[in-house]
């Protein structure tokens, strides 16, 4: 069975954002950013630290995707989804620090949706599409929900923890070869053992 990922962002308006674009920062990465640009998952790998790293190398070690996909794309606040090899300039960083991910940012929905429906028609019937990303609110599933339908998975082991120990989890199942378990995101409501999703903290 062919299995993708979906991996939410990191946070683009906060300190380490900040210190990226600001002119007088000397790191390597600033001047890369500023430049040449850098691989959308190289950033958001720092931007997040842990969380998204963890993301990022589990679903490297587990996407099996169809002939000619990638096998992880990034939910992004102003694009859509993207590659994580996708190049990210300082503007493109400006941009989305300013893009809220929220359902009442139009931009952000219409990107998704587009970019979404656009993937979920070139997969087949009984292809996985695993977010790793919060189910605690509707920023994500209310968009992705209805175009993925029952091929939309979340780790069953996210429930209940908060994003550092998530990320520590990721890791541990990557150096382990030890893939998650998934439930499907339709059947979280019928699930006798599984929370509303309102109160899960993913």
């Amino acid at each position: 069975m062919n299995r993708l990922f979906l991996l939410s962002p990191a946070r683009c308006s906060g300190l380490r954002a900040r210190c990226l674009l600001r002119k007088s920062s000397r790191s390597d990465l600033a001047r890369r950013l500023s430049s040449s640009g850098i691989p959308l998952g190289e950033l958001f790998s720092f931007l997040s630290a842990l969380y998204f790293r963890g993301k990022l190398a589990y679903a490297e070690a587990f996407a099996r995707p169809p002939d000619k996909s990638p096998g992880i794309f990034v939910i992004t606040p102003s694009v859509g989804l993207v590659p994580p090899a996708a190049i990210i300039q300082a503007a493109d960083l400006r941009r989305f620090g300013r893009a809220p991910i929220d359902l009442k940012n139009r931009r952000y929905c219409v990107t998704l949706r587009q970019s979404a429906s656009a993937l979920a028609g070139g997969l087949a019937a009984d292809c996985e599409v695993i977010l790793l990303g919060s189910i605690a609110t509707g920023k994500y599933l209310d968009l992705l929900a209805p175009i993925f339908g029952d091929r939309l998975r979340v780790p069953v082991d996210f429930i209940g923890r908060g994003d550092m120990s998530r990320g520590g989890l990721l890791l541990r199942s990557v150096r382990e070869n030890r893939e998650l378990s998934y439930i499907e995101v339709a059947t979280l409501n019928e699930s006798p053992n599984a929370k509303h999703p309102s109160s899960l903290t993913i």
